[in-house]
């Protein structure tokens, strides 16, 4: 069974292969961070003109690579939600008109449930149940999973999502954008210790996150200290090991409030080394265990998606004709499988 797996919720355009025996078989990326670094953010309507212009070449370009035709496909899976309308739309448009012109289901996918299983393409994946702890530019969440579908919300970010936050201290400290990635590397030059930013919302209980407040204190940090560039880099560094603190002490609490032993954690920010590092010697500390997708698949790409949309036709789930968008998607509104399973 050939899955064909389209991404285009953002500034990138992912297209990939899936096999249900091969596996992962092609997967292709185009970011637009050329594009949107002139502003020093996302452009909707420039990211909705620019997956017009890609998609269709990058779905060429990943069935070519894998040596099979339009007509072996077996199903089409693509970004329903949450994300950017127009940018939703084109993967939307391109997916149901395919999947229609060649009498094959499509079906629409979670972004963030994309994000949850993308752990599961690698050699060493989880079993259900588990903690996930899903951080990206737009959510912070952690979630207890029984399967593919059983979602349980435990704890969400009130205001900024942790990646959300990155990019504006980013902006604050005249990095360039994608803003996690710069902040991360000027932190490497920090001095540790020089300043103690608070890890908010560890002092009550809960599982809920909070980013704005330590957001509005790096500001305050840096118009009273920033003056070098080795100002800067205490601050970056300082802002880094509040919010990976945080969400390690958070992720902490939710496998002790489930009774789970596993943790997976995935999107954007999971890309971040210091929050891998620190996660990892919370479970050799524990005796839990923590899963990461690769590097690869951390940010927005098609693999995840043709996974997802894989083991969604795989049950026998399909979408009807209409062209489905979810810019606001809660993850807890997707539908179960009947057996939580891996595979």
């Amino acid at each position: 069974m050939y899955v064909l797996g389209i991404e285009t919720s953002c500034d990138e355009t992912g297209v990939a292969l899936y096999h249900s025996r091969h596996g992962l078989v092609s997967h292709v990326l185009h970011s637009q961070v050329r594009i949107h670094a002139e502003y020093g953010g996302v452009v909707p309507e420039l990211a909705s003109r620019d997956h017009i212009c890609r998609l269709i070449p990058l779905i060429r370009r990943v069935l070519a690579e894998a040596g099979i035709e339009r007509h072996e496909l077996n199903g089409i899976a693509y970004t329903a939600g949450p994300g950017l309308m127009g940018a939703l739309l084109v993967g939307a448009s391109v997916a149901r008109s395919m999947a229609y012109a060649l009498g094959i289901p499509a079906i629409g996918i979670h972004h963030m449930e994309g994000h949850l299983l993308a752990p599961l393409l690698e050699a060493s994946r989880p079993d259900f149940p588990f903690v996930a702890l899903l951080v990206s530019g737009g959510h912070t969440q952690l979630v207890q999973v029984g399967g593919i579908g059983d979602y349980r919300l435990l704890g969400e970010s009130l205001d900024d999502a942790a990646g959300e936050a990155f990019d504006k201290t980013a902006k604050l400290l005249g990095l360039g954008y994608p803003g996690g990635p710069e902040v991360a590397r000027l932190a490497e030059q920090g001095q540790p210790g020089r300043h103690v930013f608070p890890r908010p919302m560890t002092d009550r209980p809960g599982l809920d996150f909070s980013f704005s407040g330590l957001k509005t204190h790096t500001l305050h940090v840096y118009q009273a200290s920033a003056k070098t560039l080795q100002d800067k880099a205490d601050i970056a560094r300082a802002f880094q090991d509040a919010v990976v603190e945080t969400l390690v002490i958070k992720s902490g609490r939710a496998l002790a409030a489930t009774g789970l032993n596993r943790l997976v954690v995935a999107g954007g920010v999971s890309a971040n080394r210091l929050m891998r590092q620190q996660l990892d010697d919370m479970a050799r500390r524990t005796g839990c265990q923590v899963y990461f997708p690769r590097l690869a698949f951390c940010g927005d790409n098609g693999a995840m998606i043709a996974y997802a949309g894989y083991r969604r036709l795989a049950e026998g789930q399909a979408d009807s004709l209409e062209i489905r968008a979810r810019p606001r998607w809660p993850l807890t509104e997707t539908p179960p499988l009947p057996l939580p399973e891996t595979g």
